[in-house]
């Protein structure tokens, strides 16, 4: 692969100058070794063996670990439904080209049954965790007009609820499912409790991707719903480079105040970590502020704190992981974080260097190795461990944030 088209395809995904700007501090052996995910499997003894092994799960009940934030991933050859965006096949578009090609590696796709091989990987990683331990994996909907209507032409990617709901039912002891459902749709409320019946724990949201706008009066009976069914949603904020398209303003986390607002439970997916939106509170025409500022006013808003939780996957990709300083000092904020992985992104093998955290002073030399050695074998391993080790000036992420369970079992008091 040339690097210029390394560097193109790097930059969707985490954001072009954080991308540029980190090139001098990558491994000098990425180019050579460091793109592909190697796909290795199980964890070899000396890990397991490991006191940093031990230390991440002390204080931890493996049964309320649930990565709350799992894509599933596939091309729909085994009549799952599930489907890509022809663009993202065509050297038209080499950007998206090289986006799947990211996507497929990192979830260690085999040329052939891709949907099988992607369940596959997912459940030996699943497996490498603490007996207990659940992935809760992602629906994905289409991009949908103003009216209501399905358009592929302007989706990236699509993953039904019946395909997520059938991987979760075929393997109970490791998967939960997150339904995915436009609130414009005529038949949204019929969708949301076939969902809830079929075991679905939550509602996943990328507005930027799916064309809504959380604000809008056109959500409102969606939310009363949600409400009554005692679904959370979970929702990308802040701006969003993975997957193209739409606009990036329906991203702003203050749109979620309106589900809020009508009991909904929400989870502020990446805690708003990347980008900049407009301050509503001061008018639509108002300087733009760095998204993470207006999740710090929805996260110190009283009215809000029995039903907004931060969810802090992503926070250690490239153009992420300045915010975990701050989170990290925020300790009244951890009983209300929840950790998601955002997989297959920690197996994209350059997103995410140890290293540049060690540099940062979040992680010691050994901590360093321990975790490089992990992200061979296990992706979501490597995620949890690396989040589980990451301290600075005396504060570590509190074993809570892990246990993520309940939040979506637990009722507003």
């Amino acid at each position: 692969m040339q690097r210029r088209q390394f560097l193109l395809g790097l930059s969707a995904l985490t954001g072009s100058s954080l991308a540029y700007a980190a090139y001098p501090y990558w491994p000098a052996d990425l180019f050579k070794t460091g793109l592909s995910n190697p796909c290795l499997s199980g964890l070899p003894n000396e890990l397991i063996e490991h006191p940093l092994y031990q230390q991440i799960w002390q204080g931890i009940d493996p049964t309320q670990v649930w990565d709350c934030h799992v894509h599933l991933v596939g091309t729909g050859d085994s009549g799952s439904g599930a489907w890509f965006n022809p663009d993202m096949e065509s050297y038209l578009h080499p950007i998206l080209k090289l986006q799947k090609h990211f996507y497929m590696n990192g979830g260690c796709v085999a040329d052939k049954e891709s949907d099988r091989s992607y369940v596959a990987r997912l459940l030996s990683l699943v497996a490498g965790m603490k007996p207990g331990c659940k992935a809760m994996l992602f629906a994905f909907e289409w991009f949908h007009d103003e009216n209501g209507q399905p358009d592929k032409n302007r989706s990236i990617f699509h993953i039904p609820d019946s395909y997520a709901a059938e991987i979760a039912r075929s393997h109970p002891e490791s998967f939960e499912w997150v339904a995915s459902i436009h609130p414009y749709r005529a038949d949204c409320i019929d969708a949301l409790q076939q969902a809830k019946a079929q075991g679905a724990k939550a509602i996943k949201w990328l507005p930027t991707a799916m064309g809504m706008n959380p604000l809008s009066s056109k959500c409102d009976r969606f939310y009363q719903a949600a409400a009554d069914l005692k679904l959370p949603i979970i929702s990308h904020t802040g701006r969003e480079s993975a997957v193209q398209g739409g606009n990036q303003d329906y991203a702003n986390p203050l749109r979620l105040r309106r589900a809020l607002d009508h009991g909904v439970k929400v989870a502020l997916a990446h805690c708003a970590t990347d980008g900049d939106d407009v301050d509503l509170d001061k008018g639509k025409d108002s300087s733009r502020v760095k998204s993470f500022e207006l999740f710090t006013r929805m996260m110190n808003t009283p009215a809000y704190e029995k039903l907004l939780v931060g969810e802090i996957s992503a926070i250690a990709l490239r153009n992420h992981e300045w915010s975990i300083k701050p989170l990290l000092a925020k300790t009244e904020w951890h009983s209300r974080l929840i950790n998601g992985s955002d997989y297959p992104l920690p197996a994209i093998m350059p997103l995410t260097d140890a290293a540049n955290l060690g540099r940062a002073g979040l992680l010691n030399d050994m901590t360093v190795t321990f975790l490089q050695e992990i992200k061979k074998h296990n992706a979501l391993l490597f995620d949890f461990a690396l989040k589980r080790l990451l301290t600075y000036e005396g504060h570590s992420f509190s074993p809570n944030i892990f246990e993520s369970r309940r939040f979506f079992e637990t009722p507003v008091a």
